[in-house]
């Protein structure tokens, strides 16, 4: 297909990133800010592989569930793909989301999925932000880089950040503009901002702003930094991170405390966490509540029962589930984040944790431990067939597996379906207005009798 052809067509699906699919004589379109239903004519802006991608010209037809966006880039930042659905079309979205893949994928037939769990309000909800930073037309400006681009779109609020973050921002391009420091520019490698890091509590009024920049230091850093902490009073940490790589990595290995500590204080479920620059801490304070409550539920955990906690990151799960069982071994590879999840257990006082630094089907192969209850939260890659393999092996009677991407749950899950039954399976929305969905799954071992 040709770029910049005009194509008329009907969208009659939505594809696994939000975008409507137009099938045409000429193959398949993917459409951003198209609503199933909606007829459209189409400008096609490229292609690759025998697919197109294009944008709407004229809507012909409009669905009753189309909005207007809140937010003046939402088609050009490509993030918030349903700022201009209403919120019930996009919960029904991302409930067949993860119905389809788990046909598709994990090839179970009649599969019931319980309705996507919302939020009240699905507005200003992370509590983390990542702003680069850039010039224009003399003057410093942050916001969002374009789709697929590194090409900044200026944004002076973002709808789904939480609302303490917008005066930061504005006072610190003033500041970069008052002390002549340049935003990094990645074409020449010149300049020294990257980006602007920012962490907000939903505990406390604290926030940490953690500066990354492309040098060890820049002329007048400690004068920024006095005269930011003044102007916001509720900056509890700013970290100033180096990141001197050619790399689209945001943060870098080296960092140092510039003002106050190197920690925020948050709360998950009445447990208190100190969360770092690097700490992963999940983005929505609210959801991310229901969706723990929700795993926990699922668990029917008891006093008797030994739980395993696996890629429990800095432990949040297993800590949580620790007052409603016997015992929890929480296993995870990566060492700083074992080191953060004891002082969290030595922060909430809780003794019936082991918390191990190792591999997790590494540690089962070798102990051959007895769990009556798993609880599994992989990455986005999801699992792998070693582990799940393993966790047949040691046979516990109940998995909880949470799940950040339908896909790769759903090639999880018919692995384990040789064993365990599933029971619920439960979409969470952790991430209104983007395409991601976060879902619980309960499974049972199999009566092998």
């Amino acid at each position: 297909m040709i770029s910049k052809q005009i194509i008329k067509g009907k969208c009659v699906a939505i594809s696994s990133e939000g975008k409507g699919i137009i099938k045409t004589v000429y193959g398949v379109i993917f459409v951003d800010a198209l609503l199933l239903g909606e007829e459209a004519e189409i400008e096609v802006t490229y292609s690759r592989a025998g697919v197109s991608y294009g944008k709407i010209r004229k809507l012909l037809s409009f669905s009753q569930d189309r909005i207007n966006p809140k937010c003046p880039i939402s088609t050009s930042c490509g993030g918030c793909v349903f700022q201009n659905a209403s919120y019930k079309y996009e919960l029904e979205y991302k409930t067949n989301k993860v119905k389809e893949d788990l046909i598709r994928i994990g090839h179970f037939k009649d599969i019931k999925v319980n309705p996507c769990i919302g939020m009240e309000n699905p507005e200003h909800y992370r509590n983390k932000i990542q702003v680069p930073f850039g010039k224009a037309n003399h003057h410093v400006i942050y916001g969002f880089y374009k789709s697929n681009t590194h090409k900044i779109i200026p944004l002076k609020q973002c709808n789904i950040e939480d609302t303490r973050a917008k005066d930061i921002l504005s006072t610190f391009a003033s500041l970069m503009e008052k002390y002549h420091i340049d935003p990094y520019d990645e074409d020449s490698r010149r300049g020294i901002i990257r980006h602007l890091l920012i962490r907000t509590s939903s505990l406390t009024d604290e926030v940490m702003v953690v500066i990354i920049a492309s040098v060890d230091s820049f002329y007048n850093r400690s004068d920024l930094v006095k005269e930011l902490t003044q102007k916001h009073k509720n900056i509890s940490s700013v970290i100033y991170n180096i990141n001197k790589r050619d790399t689209n990595v945001i943060l870098g290995d080296k960092e140092k405390v510039l003002y106050g500590k190197n920690f925020i204080k948050d709360s998950i479920l009445g447990l208190n966490f100190n969360v770092s620059s690097k700490s992963f801490f999940q983005v929505n304070p609210k959801q991310v509540e229901v969706l723990y409550s929700k795993a926990l539920e699922l668990a029917k955990l008891t006093k008797e029962d030994e739980l395993l906690d696996a890629y429990s990151g800095v432990g949040t799960i297993g800590l949580l589930a620790s007052k409603y069982v016997k015992h929890v071994t929480s296993v995870e590879v990566v060492k700083e984040a074992v080191i953060n999840a004891k002082k969290n257990a030595e922060m909430n006082n809780i003794k019936n944790i082991t918390l191990l630094e190792d591999d997790c089907t590494e540690f089962i192969n070798r102990e051959l431990p007895h769990y009556d209850v798993v609880i599994m939260d992989p990455p986005r890659k999801g699992s792998t067939p070693e582990f799940l393999n393993a966790l047949k092996l040691i046979k516990p009677s109940r998995i909880i597996y949470i799940s950040c991407d339908p896909a790769t749950l759903s090639r999880d899950l018919e692995i384990l379906s040789t064993d365990y039954k599933i029971e619920v399976v439960q979409p969470v929305d952790m991430f209104p207005r983007t395409f991601h969905v976060e879902t619980v799954v309960s499974l049972n071992i199999r009566d092998t009798k």
